[in-house]
């Protein structure tokens, strides 16, 4: 399998440190042990499928009508 480039770990201005996935993918990867340079799209097995579900449960949550 070829080598990935190296993506840089930056929070881009258009982000911002504050972002919900940025935040999302920092708590996932400090309570999975997952390192925080690997990509969401990386991710296999078990991993990936706590990623999709706390990603679906805490981003994808529709939005409510007032």
């Amino acid at each position: 399998m070829a080598d990935k480039p190296k993506v840089a770990n930056e929070i881009s201005e258009g982000t911002g440190q504050f972002d919900n996935r940025f935040v999302l993918w920092r708590r996932f990867c400090a309570e999975t042990g997952v390192p925080v340079e690997t990509l969401p799209s990386d991710l296999t097995g078990e991993h990936k499928d706590m990623w999709e579900k706390l990603k679906n449960e805490l981003l994808h949550k529709p939005v409510e009508e007032k």
